[in-house]
């Protein structure tokens, strides 16, 4: 799933921001090792951090209805993670790293969630949209200066983008159609049974509901 989320951001800065422009995007860490070793213009999504949005946990199994509406199979619940990417412009000069933050923040304010025809198999064989949030500081646990003395580099002006992906925690399994018994009678005129009575199976869901 993560490799996904990498593909579908990385496509999203390079088509929506950086078209024809001839900038890199890279998710490699931004240490000082890696900034000497960059010459070009380049926009860096380094992910940072990975947890789990508890907030979205859910319990259970969720029921997949056929077109009848007919509960057919059951899955669990994927559960949700937050992947945190500092986002950063490297160029020659500062005006010219910030132009390009600001392309790249222009475009993601524009996308509220990753477009499906970029999602990876995992991602899009959930049918749940993978929403996308940038610049918001609350998203960091920890101050942007300790964050940049771990990468051993100088600090520099940034984006956070906070992806919110589903996991799919287990395969679906099918679930046996409930089948009860019909009872059938006839009676004559007078109110007299005249045959016994047949029993006809029929699923659950074919059954008549009260107040319908």
């Amino acid at each position: 799933m993560i490799h996904e989320v990498d593909a579908a951001l990385r496509a999203v800065i390079s088509e929506g921001a950086l078209r024809d422009s001839g900038v890199e995007v890279a998710l490699e860490a931004p240490t000082r090792e890696w900034a000497a070793r960059h010459t070009a213009p380049t926009v860096n999504a380094y992910l940072y951090d990975v947890h789990e949005d508890l907030a979205r946990r859910e319990r259970g199994a969720v029921a997949l209805r056929d077109e009848r509406g007919a509960v057919t199979r059951r899955r669990q619940p994927p559960r949700w993670y937050r992947l945190c990417y500092l986002v950063t412009a490297w160029t020659a000069r500062a005006e010219d790293e910030h132009r390009l933050l600001s392309a790249v923040l222009a475009c993601l304010i524009r996308t509220e969630v990753l477009p499906e025809d970029l999602l990876g198999q995992h991602l899009r064989g959930t049918g749940l949209a993978v929403p996308l949030a940038v610049a918001m500081r609350g998203d960091r646990d920890r101050p942007l200066s300790e964050l940049w003395t771990a990468l051993g580099g100088q600090l520099k002006p940034s984006l956070d983008v906070v992806v919110t992906a589903p996991f799919a925690v287990g395969p679906e399994y099918d679930v046996p159609p409930v089948v009860t018994e019909l009872e059938v009678r006839a009676r004559s005129t007078d109110g007299a049974v005249v045959d016994a009575p047949r029993r006809a199976p029929r699923a659950a869901h074919e059954l008549p509901v009260e107040g319908r």
